[in-house]
């Protein structure tokens, strides 16, 4: 498990722009609050397993192998977090919407649950390879990622931007350096 359920242990960065309370994790709403957080560890590859909730116009991140300074989506790699349903978000290009790699890779719309249920996300890494699965469903697979010359290893972390998005369930396994049929 990332997250204790009760206390920010474990997390660096912003922690005071989010709460920690009977299991959940919340970014708290507000123009100056939510911000980036991310792990003290560094990881390569790896199944990041969670569940999100978000609200109404919601937006938030997930960091991947992402230095601690820096734009997280210029220097790693950032999967969105976002309510694709709220009418601001309408005109955003295809690689800005939920599970998207942010600005480099679109993933597939439409696994979301409606505003205010519970979504259970994986995103697995392993050299190359990504594959974000939303609800049980692929949006997301490239096995080419060194073509965006980005860290094989960094920290992972969440990507507030103002809006209450609260996150359960945060699990990681990592794994070998060996990438399965290599």
């Amino acid at each position: 498990s990332l997250f204790d359920g009760v206390t920010m242990s474990g997390w660096v960065g912003e922690t005071n722009g989010y709460e920690a309370a009977d299991g959940v994790l919340s970014s708290r709403p507000g123009k100056k609050l939510g911000g980036k957080i991310f792990t003290q560890k560094e990881y390569g590859d790896f199944v990041l397993r969670l569940e999100f909730k978000l609200t109404p116009g919601a937006n938030n991140g997930i960091a991947l192998r992402c230095p601690l300074t820096g734009k997280p989506h210029g220097k790693g790699f950032e999967s969105q977090i976002l309510d694709n349903s709220a009418a601001r978000y309408q005109k955003l290009k295809p690689a800005q919407y939920h599970g998207s790699l942010y600005k480099l890779i679109a993933a597939k719309r439409g696994f979301l649950k409606p505003v205010g249920e519970w979504n259970r996300q994986e995103v697995m890494m392993q050299g190359d390879h990504i594959c974000i699965t939303l609800n049980g469903t692929v949006i997301l697979e490239d096995r080419n990622l060194a073509r965006f010359k980005r860290p094989t290893k960094g920290h992972l972390g969440f990507l507030g931007h103002g809006s209450k998005v609260s996150f359960r369930n945060i699990e990681i396994k990592e794994l070998s350096d060996r990438v399965p049929g290599g």
